[in-house]
């Protein structure tokens, strides 16, 4: 069974400001591409979003959810934040290693939920360096922003 390939990114105008997510999930030949947006959020709450959606549609989607998914994300964030961070945010009652609460604690939960589910493996990709899935997610969230 082929792995599934999947793209996210998000972003906004000004910090917090309107702001929008795109993903693309790659299904072989077959692109899914899925973007939205809010009139006032941060690029942080954009990026988690991004990831969110496109691995909460992986999971109600019975000819994708059993398999291999690959996700790159310009967002160290993100990447850290799912792999790494959230084990220590949990034992700690969701409070950071300085003793303050994790931001955007109900995304990371709806995040961690969906990953959970999923055979999921996390890359970093650079960002606005060309990568064809991550140009076009750029262009979903710039998109999404122009609506606000």
């Amino acid at each position: 069974m082929e792995k599934l390939i999947v793209y996210t990114d998000g972003g906004c105008s000004g910090n917090p400001g309107p702001g929008g997510w795109g993903c693309v999930i790659v299904d072989g030949a077959d692109e899914t591409r899925l973007s939205g947006g809010l009139a006032h959020t941060t690029n942080n709450q954009m990026e988690l979003t991004a990831a969110i959606k496109a691995l909460e549609t992986i999971c109600l989607n019975d000819k994708w959810n059993k398999r291999h998914v690959e996700v790159f994300s310009d967002s160290q964030y993100v990447k850290n934040g799912i792999t790494s961070w959230i084990k220590k945010w949990k034992v700690n009652g969701w409070m950071t290693a300085n003793r303050k609460p994790v931001l955007n604690r109900e995304l990371w939960i709806a995040l961690d939920n969906a990953y959970n589910k999923l055979d999921v493996e996390w890359n970093w990709v650079k960002g606005h360096a060309g990568v064809k899935y991550n140009e076009i997610c750029d262009q979903l969230c710039k998109m999404e922003m122009g609506k606000f």
